[in-house]
Order: C-alpha cells, then structure tokens, then sequence
C-alpha cells in the first residue's frame, strides 16, 4: 500500500525535544529563587541538542497556543560549561535583549534574527560578544536594533538582564559606536532592512572576508565599496534596491559570484528597465554564476527570440536553445532563475533547473519556496496564483504544495495578506478531490495553521477561509486532538457583536458537527465554555430579527446534540431562558417543520433528566407538547418527540400532576391516538447512539402509554435499521426488559405484540446478521 502524502514520521529526536520543552520541570530543570526557572546541576548538553531546543522552542512559542513561554529560558543557556549553543534562529517581536544578553558567553558560529522588532542597541553590544567565533550573522527586519532606548548610550553592564525596560526603541536615538570592527571570521551577513540612517559602507568596511552579503530593500549612497570583495564574494542578495548603471558595472566586477539577486517587489516600483545589453553583460562577466534573480524587472522586447521561432519544438533548458538571447551565451544550465513577475517566465526555452514565475504550476511552488522567508511580500501573490490552480485546474504536486503554503502560515502568522492568501489555498488543496491522498500528520498540520490563523485575525475574510477549510475534514474526528481550542474559537466567532452572516452560518454548523458523535465528557467540557448561552444568544436575535434561516435551525440541532445525556447542559438550557425561547420560535415560525424537530429533540433530552422534569410540567408547556402530538411536520418527527417528552413526565406518575388542565388522562389519549397514528415502517431523521433512556420505560406500569411508545420506538428502529439497531439493543439488554413486558400485568395487548415482533426481529437477525434494508438514517441529530 502507498504511503500518503506527508507520512513520514516524526524523528525520535524532534518528539523528544518537543516533550522535554513542554515538561521542563519534570526532565531537565527544577524551580529554583522566586520561581526562575534553573537547570539541573547534572545536566550537560552538546550544542545539537542545545541548538534544537533552542530552535524548537522559538516554533512552538510561534505556532503552538497551547505553548507557555518560559521567561528565563534562555538563562538556562547562560552557562557554556553545561550547555552548548552554535547556531541559533529567533524571529519576530518576542525576542528581547535580556534575552540574547542571557547566551552572550556561548561561541555561538550563526545566529539569525528576523524581524526581532523587540531589539534595540543593547542587542549590537551583546552581538560584539560572539565576535570572534561567528560565521554566519542575519538581523533581517530587525530595524530597531539600530536605535538606543530612551537614548541611552550603548550599555556595558554585566547585569543587564535584570533589566525590566522592554520597551520598543527610540527611532530617534540612532546608535552611533557599533561597527562590526574585530569580527574576523564572519563570512555571511543578512542586513536586509537596514534602516536609511544607517550607512551600509561605514558599518561593513571593518569586514574583510565576506563571501555572502544581503542588502535587500537597503538605500546604497555608493557602490563602490561592494568591490572590495570582489575576490571572495560569492552571494549577493540586492533586492529592491533601486539599480543604476554604476551598481550594475560594479556588480558585474565581482567575477566569483554564484547567486545574485538583483529583482524587486514588482515592475510597478521599477524605473530601471532590463536590456538585452545589461543581462549579456551580467551572464558575460558573471562566468560562475548558478543562480541569479531578475524578477519584477520590465524587460524590453529585444531579449527573446521570435515567437514563431521559440514556440518550435519541446520545451528545453539547454542555454543554445534558450527564448532568451542573453541566456544562449550561458555555458550551462543555471540550477535557479528567478523570472517572477516578468515577460520572461512565459517563454519556451528557459535555461534553468529552477525557474520563478507565474506561467504554470512547477514556477508557482518555486516562488512560494523561493520568496517565503524574507518575501512575503511576494510569497502572497504566488500562494494566490495556487488558489487559482488548486481552484479552477488541478494541483498536481499536493505534498509540496500544502508544505509550503503551511510553512508561510506559519513564517508570517502576523502577515495577513499572507493569512487570507493562504487559508483560501487549503481550503482547495484539502477538499475532497485531493482529500484520499493525505495522511494523518499532513491534514492535523493543516488545522493546527488553520486554528493559529483563527487566534490571530479576527478580520472576515480570515475567519471565513479558515472555518470553510475545517469543514473539509470529517469532523468531529479529525479535530479531536484540537477539540477545546476549536470550540474556543468556534464560540468567540459567534459572539453577538459579529454580524457577518456567512461565517455565523459555517460556524454553526461547525459547532452542531463538534458536538454530535462525541463523548458526555466532551460535551460536559464545551458547555462549560458557554455554548449553550452562546447558541441561545444567536437565537434570540434571529427572533428579534424575525428571522428562521439556517443559524437558528443549526443552533437548535446543536442545542438537542449538546444536551444529550448531558444533564449539566439540559439545566444551563433551563436556566439560560430555553423554554421562553422555544415558546416564542413556535408562535413566530409555526411552519417551519425542521425547526420545530430540532427544538423537541432537545426537550426529549431535558425530559429524560429526572430532576428537570418539574420545569416542564406546567399548563403551559403541557398544552403545547399535547398539541404537537398532531402535528405531521417533518414525516412522524415532531409529533414522535412531543410523545416522547410527555412519556417521560407521565413515568413519574400521577402523583406528580398537580395541575387541574390538561388532565393527564386526556393527554395520555392522546398519545395512544398518536402513535397508533404513526406508520411503523418511517424512515427516522434521528441517530441513537444509546437505548438507555427507552429501555428504562419499559418494566414499568406506571404509565402504559410510556411503555407502548418505547416498544413502539425499538420495533421502527430495528424493523427499518436492523443492521445498526439489533445489536446495539441486544447489547444493551434490551431482550431481557421485553421479555419483562410481556409478563407484566399492566402491559396493554398492543404493546405486548410489538414487544414479542421486536424479540423477533433480534432473533432473525442473530441467525441471518447480514442487513437486508440498506435504508440508512439522516444524522440531523444524536438521540431525541
């Protein structure tokens, strides 16, 4: 059997690091003076577990919400004697420098901050402290780390991770005194996003060895400067930076380049405009060149070969053959070739391995994969072109697809033009033509982006992409493992103040789903967050509203699932107003059959709960239920369950019927009248998932009528349903309590035969097991 998509397991390494840092206290430290968190005095760590803590601990704090960040985590890696840190990625505004200050003393060879907001110049002094050992060194969007808080010259304090002052820096106080003088070893340096202030000459002339440099969106004043690595340079990273004659001459001095990436954001910011003369010039000088990024460039017609001439024969990357005339000089295929948001990705003959663009499928993923770190920006419009794909063609590689729209999911949670591109793309990828292909692991990563992408924005659009993808999985079983965190959600979505009908519509529904076919325990667990309230909330103000549409009759359906069995959720029904509410749907909307099924179904579950049953058994609710025993709405439905509600009132005798109107033998005719009304053979909207509450009607004479309708109730089910009834009712006992009918004095004529046809059909069907009626039940709700 083929392995589905994404099957691969967890390494024993990646689930022992997760473990350890979500029960620190309990495997590798303890609490130590006013709570801080210390490691154990006979732990010594290497720098690859050090490094994956580290590094797994920064994408659980982005992507986990049950994850609790520790505030003295990083202390634990104060000390190089016990653990050992190299190379260490932080991101975004939760990093702060206490933090980096608590790992000064670790020979740290890369450390790569992106978008570390939260830093100030205090962090350019703790970086002077890995000086001598680091290689490789990103502070990408990190634009505060330039400025001093309040103004405060560079600090030299030992204790300087007492400090409480995380306050973000001042864009005034720009930092003057650091220069990456001493840092002799370093060869890889990211400052994409240096703020304008800052001059990129003075800051990097101390750096003698570079061989990788990134100046994305940094203003260059010169670029002569660039030359004095021209013997060493191999990787040069320039995007949106504004390109002139003089960059491009000095670009095209550095003869050891291998990658260089001189595209913008789009040609709609672009005044430079890309020549055949300038690219020949690049591929002519540039003989070392592997990868080289020309995206969102306007390039001039004079670059490609005649349509007429590059449309003949198979699409092909050898450079002879190249669409391109520039390319055609190239000695051999380029590994990468960025032509997003170019006239060029759509040519025929495109000398590369891997190429950017927006022509098919294969240069989609290339650009989401390529632009997804430090572009989202760009990452955005490719995930929008895979919804296109996903939507209207066919994603035909599903694995790397959901991969990388989970993985800029979870790289820019707080991007949301990302967060709206990228939940309408799995909404597509996960529905049911490409569902057969997905294992387990890949679908649970799917809802995990989902839910953190719910958390995150409470913006329309997101919520509404976000709770549509859910509703492609099978539910409630594939959110189990979420099961609090997405009714959580689910919940805050319906909140009265929210009026976007649509997202109220798919959120119920999600909600109704959540709650049938789950545990009491679940149930019990949901109520407490306020369910009920909240789905009676909703009702009420589609009464306001005069209103009956799908909300109000979700809202009922997921009222009678949540209440089954659950006494807890019955009394919160009770005391949140339920009744008034049902009261008034029946006199404002007395056609609407649906509705009046969902509602009965749900007073079915009250009236089952002993203890509740006095609330119900007043004139006014007796009146109506008596009156709903005539009703044909919704084939016998309505009129079953109204039977059933006052079965389990007249069980409790007539000791109990205080009222003079309606008499309780009037009401009992009724019933009879009822359900001699009923044809026996009804196929049922309804699914019990327990006899418990039918079968404790029957070794009774209190109340004949109870008894006959749960008779009546077990013959339909295992007459129409046998397959799924007769075991559950012999599993249950349910033989012996028949039996039980039959001996009792009390029991009526009528009820007896249909006692001894159900005891038949379960005999017939332990002899022949194989069901003969393939009708199956409408799952509108648990148990009436």
């Amino acid at each position: 059997m083929a392995a589905k998509a994404g099957d691969d397991p967890a390494s024993l390494m990646s689930l022992s690091t997760v473990f350890c840092l979500r029960n620190l206290r309990s495997t590798m430290c303890y609490q130590g003076f006013r709570n801080k968190l210390c490691l154990r005095s006979d732990i010594f760590l290497p720098s690859e577990i050090c490094d994956k803590l580290v590094n797994t601990y920064m994408d659980l704090v982005h992507t986990d919400s049950n994850f609790e960040p520790e505030e003295s985590f990083f202390q634990l890696f104060s000390d190089p004697r016990s653990t050992r840190l190299t190379r260490v990625q932080l991101r975004e505004d939760f990093v702060r420098d206490r933090d980096l200050e608590a790992i000064r003393k670790q020979d740290l060879i890369e450390l790569h901050l992106s978008y570390c907001n939260s830093l100030s110049s205090r962090s350019l002094k703790t970086l002077s402290c890995f000086r001598e050992t680091l290689v490789s060194l990103c502070l990408f969007g990190c634009s505060h780390i330039y400025y001093r808080k309040g103004g405060a010259p560079l600090a030299c304090n030992e204790d300087t991770e007492d400090e409480e002052d995380e306050s973000p820096a001042s864009r005034q106080a720009l930092e003057t005194d650091f220069n990456f003088q001493g840092f002799n070893r370093l060869r890889l340096l990211n400052l994409g996003g240096l703020p304008d202030e800052v001059d990129a000459e003075t800051l990097l002339r101390p750096l003698k060895s570079l061989t990788s440099l990134d100046l994305s969106n940094v203003q260059l004043l010169a670029t002569a400067f660039l030359t004095q690595w021209k013997d060493r340079l191999a990787f040069l990273v320039l995007y949106n930076v504004d390109l002139t004659e003089e960059l491009v001459g000095t670009v095209v001095e550095l003869v050891n380049l291998r990658h260089l990436d001189i595209s913008r954001e789009s040609r709609r910011t672009s005044k430079f405009k890309m020549t055949r003369k300038i690219l020949t010039a690049i591929v002519q000088r540039l003989v070392n060149l592997v990868s080289l990024d020309i995206s969102g460039h306007i390039m001039l017609d004079n670059c490609t070969v005649p349509h007429f001439e590059e449309a003949m024969g198979r699409p092909s990357i050898e450079p002879c053959k190249s669409s391109i005339y520039p390319f055609q000089e190239l000695k051999r295929p380029l590994q990468f070739l960025g032509l997003y948001d170019t006239t060029l990705c759509t040519v025929t003959h495109i000398p590369a391995y891997k190429v950017t663009g927006s022509k098919n499928e294969d240069q989609v993923l290339n650009a989401i994969e390529a632009y997804t770190e430090f572009r989202p920006e760009l990452a955005h419009r490719a995930i929008n072109q895979l919804f296109d794909i996903a939507r209207i063609q066919h994603c035909s590689q599903l694995l790397r697809a959901l991969q990388l729209v989970i993985a800029a999911l979870k790289s820019h949670k707080y991007d949301k033009s990302i967060q709206v591109t990228g939940s309408a793309a799995l909404f597509y990828l996960t529905n049911t033509e490409y569902r057969s292909d997905q294992s387990v692991r890949l679908r649970r990563e799917v809802i995990q982006v989902v839910l953190n992408g719910m958390e995150q924005y409470q913006e329309v659009t997101v919520q509404r992409n976000c709770c549509l993808t859910l509703c492609n999985f099978s539910i409630p079983e594939e959110l189990e493992f979420q099961y609090s965190r997405v009714n959580q959600l689910l919940l805050k979505i319906l909140e009265p103040a929210r009026q976007d009908e649509s997202i109220q519509r798919i959120a119920v529904h999600l909600c109704n789903a959540l709650v049938c076919q789950v545990d009491n325990h679940h149930k019990e667990a949901v109520g407490k967050m306020g369910f009920v309230k909240t789905m009676l909330n909703l009702i009420q103000k589609k009464l306001q509203d005069r209103m009956c549409d799908q909300v109000m009759e979700f809202s009922w359906s997921a009222l009678w699932n949540i209440t089954d069995e659950t006494p807890d959720n019955c009394q919160m029904f009770l005391n949140c107003r339920g009744m008034s509410l049902f009261l008034e749907c029946l006199q404002e909307f007395p056609d609407k059959q649906e509705l009046h099924r969902n509602m009965l179904g749900l007073l079915g579950n009250v009236a089952e709960v002993k203890a509740l049953r006095p609330q119900l058994l007043t004139p006014q609710f007796i009146t109506v239920f008596s009156n709903l025993l005539d009703s044909k709405a919704d084939g016998i439905e309505v009129s079953y369950n109204a039977c059933g509600v006052l079965s389990h009132i007249m069980f409790d005798g007539p000791e109990v019927w205080s009222m003079e109107e309606p008499r309780r033998d009037t009401v009992m005719d009724k019933m009879w009248d009822a359900i001699q009304s009923w044809d026996v053979t009804s196929r049922r909207n309804i699914n019990y998932r327990s006899f418990e509450p039918i079968l404790r009607l029957l070794p009774q004479g209190i109340s004949p009528v109870s008894q006959h309708w749960a008779t009546w109730a077990l013959f339909n089910l295992v007459s129409v349903y046998p397959g799924k009834y007769c075991p559950l009712l012999i599993k249950e006992g349910g033989v012996s309590l028949l039996e039980r009918v039959l001996e009792l004095e009390s029991s009526q004529p009528e009820t007896r035969d249909m006692a001894r046809k159900v005891m038949e059909q379960c005999e017939t069907f332990k002899e022949d097991p194989m069901e003969t009626n393939q009708g199956q039940e409408v799952n509108y709700g648990q148990r009436g």
